[in-house]
């Protein structure tokens, strides 16, 4: 166990031999002579302050890591070197900070005090007679002589005026001083000329009366200043006698106009009545009446002109530059909200919030192949393959709602300006004149002659004037609420004009012709999506042109009732996803193909077209059975494909689908061709037999619901089916060409192209399948072959190896390892600047954190002095205040103990 720091300490200084034996007399004379007892004294100072190091090991810093390892320099190595002392640089930071930092925190918020500013007052380095002599000096130097400094030893030229002496030594002046002035001042009744003039002689050299006639041939006089001012207050009273007379006048002219205001107002609003030429104003009507009078009138027309509409500020027209630049604009904030969506994000529209069909809500573009055309059997069409009419990109609209689906229909959605409603007869023919522009586009020029549309409300029964059209169609209908109602009122209508009646059920029943038709109108695009999917399963299918139009009508419609559309068609979905879910109807696919057109497709979650979406893939993931189902299988390829042409997602049901048809279609089964892909063994009976003499036609809507076909018709639709699956693959490898998967995902497909360009299968198959079979096989190897070369791995260049440039080496003779050797002079000095800077800004952080923490702990003692003030003020005074009580309590007990005495006695 080690001693204590007394025995420590005392085993040091008696090794150190500051404490022990006493010299004796000799010694010490001896070494006084000798010169040794001030080396002794200093060498025991340091003795004890090295004991004392010993003692507080840690007031030094020391490294932490301890020595180096001398192995690239040669210097001596110092296992002694300190670092610093923490504890003297903090107690002398702490010292430094109470005589500044303290200082000005007690002198803060404190107004008041004497700042002394003489000279060298608190120059410490001056002396009171070198302050004293300094001031003196100063003194002196800023002093500046003056004219009238009569301690001033220096001649002066006496007094001057205008540079000319005021003595009476000058040959020229004389002194004009008369007794008689006195007097003639005192006059109050002297002219100002007389005054004038005396001022004049005061203020200037005597000059003679004979002097005022110059000579013609002398100079001219040069004014005095006297003169030079009373010229300019002339001109001035001259300027402002001329202003007054132009404002007089202009006050004039203004009363003149005043009085013929009257006159003007009845003109302007001829709202009084006109008084007779003959009758004449009183002459003695009082002045008190006028005033009154005039004042009623001023306050009735301030009145009349506040309650005046005012104009409506106009916007300016806008150059083609700047309406480019605002469609522009415009696009490109539509294409990042869809991004936004399609990667799942918040959009800021509330409709994206919502996750319903709004304004905003487009269907995207999409650049596949047409798969399904009309025919002339029967009319048939999918999505984008239908081309009854030309598109709106085609037609030049920027707005997908911007369709014809005939010569006289325009989609509504356009703004439409309400009309105000005036008192006068003029704005109620105004306002029928907004009628027929509210009307012009949605009506062609024979339903705008009609009376019958620009009336403002019209009931649900049709009007008195049922005149039909030249093709027999009447201009009235009732806005059918429900689907038996729609079929009630189609009946007599052939099939080819429903577009045309939805037309004008649309504009008879618009929003803004009465407050009642919104409801109708949210109630009519309901029954519009009911009879969508109703009509599609007639034994008799419209033509898809109707069917066409219908979906873009609902398409206009969903933009002003989106949360209606969207509800329906989810109860739509919804139906067909528990009663049916394996089997489709041909109204199921449309609905389906109108949710691909209304709805956005590409979002990340939508409440449509996710659903849809999802009851696509799964009819595509079931096992085909009938040649319906591989039918209805291709239809639903087409829509997955359609609906992931923006967002280019990958469907794997979609080619598990298409390589799946592949193979069964194939007149010889295939081996070893597909791996990664689930085969499904087909019914006896699928396979092509042979079909080298058919033609490759296009797929109709009998085809997705008709079983009982004879043998021929079936080998024809096997082929069409087997044309578009591949015609679906050249699709889906140029979309999903940019995917990292494209080599796992599209090899499948080349081996099974391969086995359909054998020979077994080419001869059984027509020669336009065969060429089409052969060209998405080389466009597929050269896309794998890229995708191939893009996943290869990183390799090092093949070239030649450079030798390495030699140079004479550069020694230096005062080289230190620890220092950066830069050939860039510039960089050097950067570099040590920018460490500096860093050095400097790392101290004064350090020194800011310190002064804070200095702060705080003299705000905390002195708030600890205030409250320990406090408390002992409290106690003293609680302290006063009960002994005070004490005694009046003591008092009042001897009171009363007095008076019981006093009171037995």
């Amino acid at each position: 166990m080690p001693g204590s720091q007394l025995k420590r300490l005392k085993a040091s200084l008696r090794d150190k031999g500051v404490i022990g034996p006493q010299l004796s007399k000799k010694q010490k004379k001896r070494n006084a002579q000798d010169g040794k007892t001030n080396n002794r004294r200093f060498q025991k100072a340091a003795e004890l302050e090295s004991i004392r190091e010993d003692f507080n090991p840690f007031d030094l810093k020391h490294n932490a890591r301890g020595p180096k390892f001398q192995v690239t320099s040669n210097r001596p190595a110092n296992t002694n070197a300190t670092k610093g002392r923490p504890g003297e640089a903090k107690s002398l930071g702490e010292e430094r900070r109470r005589q500044t930092l303290l200082v000005e925190m007690n002198r803060r918020h404190k107004v008041g005090g004497i700042l002394d500013r003489r000279f060298g007052e608190n120059d410490p380095d001056m002396t009171p007679e070198e302050r004293m002599r300094e001031r003196f000096v100063k003194e002196k130097t800023s002093h500046k002589n003056s004219a009238f400094d009569l301690e001033d030893d220096e001649p002066n030229e006496g007094l001057t005026h205008m540079g000319k002496s005021l003595s009476f030594d000058g040959p020229n002046i004389v002194d004009d001083f008369d007794e008689d002035d006195l007097s003639a001042g005192s006059d109050a009744a002297a002219s100002d000329d007389d005054d004038d003039n005396r001022g004049s002689k005061r203020m200037r050299p005597f000059e003679s009366e004979e002097d005022g006639d110059e000579a013609e041939g002398q100079p001219e006089r040069k004014k005095t200043k006297q003169e030079v001012m009373k010229e300019l207050i002339t001109k001035s009273k001259f300027y402002k006698a001329e202003r007054q007379a132009a404002k007089d006048a202009d006050e004039d002219l203004r009363e003149e106009l005043d009085m013929e205001l009257p006159g003007l107002h009845d003109l302007l609003f001829n709202n009084r009545k006109k008084t007779s030429e003959g009758v004449v104003v009183n002459a003695a009507e009082s002045a008190a009446a006028a005033k009154e009078r005039m004042e009623r009138d001023y306050d009735m027309r301030l009145r009349l002109l506040a309650q005046d509409r005012r104009a409506q500020p106009t916007d300016r027209t806008k150059t083609d530059e700047e309406k480019a630049q605002e469609e522009s604009e415009r696009l490109k904030e539509l294409e990042e909200k869809r991004l936004k969506r399609m990667r799942g994000e918040e959009a800021s529209d509330s409709e994206d919030d919502d996750g319903i069909a709004g304004p905003e809500m487009e269907p995207e573009p999409t650049n596949g192949p047409i798969l399904f055309t009309e025919t002339e059997e029967d009319d048939f069409g999918l999505g984008r393959g239908i081309k009854t009419q030309p598109t709106a990109t085609e037609l030049g609209f920027d707005d997908e709602d911007d369709f014809f689906i005939e010569d006289n229909l325009i989609a509504s959605g356009s703004d439409l300006e309400p009309v105000e409603s005036e008192e006068s007869s003029e704005e109620e023919e105004s306002d029928a004149e907004d009628d027929d522009e509210f009307t012009k586009g949605l009506l062609n020029e024979e339903e705008a002659q009609n009376p019958v549309f620009s009336a403002r409300l019209i009931d649900g029964a049709a009007s008195a004037d049922t005149k039909a059209d030249s093709n027999g169609l009447p201009y009235t209908f009732p806005c059918p609420q429900t689907l038996e109602e729609f079929n009630e009122t189609i009946r007599a209508i052939p099939i080819e004009h429903l577009p045309t009646m939805v037309q004008r059920i649309r504009a008879l029943y618009h929003p803004k012709l009465d407050s009642e038709n919104k409801p109708k109108l949210a109630n009519f695009v309901i029954t519009l999506i009911r009879y969508l999917a109703y009509s599609s399963n007639l034994p008799k299918l419209p033509p898809f042109s109707v069917l066409e139009s219908l979906i873009r009508h609902i398409h206009s419609l969903a933009k002003s009732y989106p949360i209606e559309t969207a509800n329906e068609f989810r109860s739509q979905l919804e139906s067909f996803g528990h009663s049916r879910p394996l089997s489709p109807n041909v109204g199921d696919l449309i609905i389906l193909t109108a949710i691909g057109t209304i709805f956005p497709t590409s979002d990340h979650f939508h409440q449509v077209a996710t659903p849809a979406g999802l009851l696509i893939a799964r009819n595509l993931e079931k096992v085909p059975k009938r040649l319906t189902d591989y039918s209805q299988g291709t239809y639903l390829s087409t829509l997955a494909l359609q609906y992931q042409q923006v967002s280019k997602r990958y469907v794997p049901e979609f080619m598990s689908f298409c390589l799946n048809t592949l193979c069964a279609f194939a007149p010889e089964k295939a081996k070893d061709v597909l791996e990664a892909f689930p085969i499904h063994e087909p019914t006896p009976g699928t396979r092509i037999a042979d079909a080298h003499l058919l033609d490759v036609r296009k797929l109709t809507p009998g085809d997705c619901a008709n079983d009982n076909i004879s043998e021929k018709e079936a080998t024809s639709t096997k082929v069409a089916i087997l044309a578009t699956t591949v015609q679906l693959l050249d699709a889906a490898a140029d979309i999903y060409s940019n995917k990292p998967a494209f080599f796992e995902t599209f090899e499948p497909v080349k081996n099974v192209l391969v086995h359909l360009g054998s020979k077994p299968c080419r001869t059984k198959f027509p020669v336009a399948l065969n060429d089409r079979v052969e060209k998405l096989r080389s466009k597929l190897e050269k896309m794998l072959q890229i995708a191939r070369m893009a996943r290869r791995p990183l390799e090092l260049h093949h070239h030649k190896p450079l030798p390495i440039k030699t140079a004479i080496p550069k020694f230096e003779d005062s080289f230190d390892p620890t220092k950066h050797y830069d050939p860039d002079r510039d960089r050097a000095e950067l570099a040590k600047l920018k460490a500096e800077h860093k050095k400097e800004r790392k101290g004064a952080m350090r020194e800011l954190r310190k002064d804070a923490s200095f702060m705080a702990r003299e705000q905390l003692r002195i708030k600890k002095a205030k409250d320990a003030a406090y408390e002992k003020k409290y106690k003293r005074l609680v302290a006063e205040i009960q002994g005070e009580e004490g005694r009046e309590a003591n008092a009042y007990e001897r009171e009363k103990q007095m008076r019981k005495r006093a009171g037995k006695r």
